[in-house]
């Protein structure tokens, strides 16, 4: 691979990693139904860097961590240790954990360093 094939794919994936992405439920989810309402309607969506990922009703991955989520009360709760925060607070607390690990295993970086 060429160092112009390279800058034009890094420049590639730098647009993708800047583009919104929409959240699309699965219908007869109620909680995936709640995180996509959640997500898609984020008032600052640039915030939202780690998406959660469904791996079965009530299990998500975020990042490299998995999550059990809950709506309580109609608010999505979701567990930690031996209780649930609220998914403001689960965001705030673990999105920069979550984007450093990412950083680290992100292939980008081998490019980025020996350019």
């Amino acid at each position: 691979m060429t160092r112009d094939e390279i800058s034009a794919y890094r420049s590639y994936i730098l647009e993708l990693k800047q583009r919104v992405a929409v959240y699309v439920p699965i219908k007869t989810d109620n909680i995936d139904r709640r995180i996509a309402e959640y997500i898609n309607n984020y008032p600052d969506r640039t915030r939202l860097k780690v998406m959660f990922v469904r791996e079965a009703e009530g299990v998500y991955k975020f990042g490299s961590k998995r999550v059990n989520i809950k709506i309580d009360k109609d608010k999505i709760n979701i567990r930690v240790g031996g209780g649930y925060m609220t998914i403001d607070e689960f965001i705030d607390q673990f999105t920069g954990p979550e984007l450093e690990r990412l950083e680290r295993t992100d292939p980008m970086r081998k490019f980025g360093d020996s350019m």
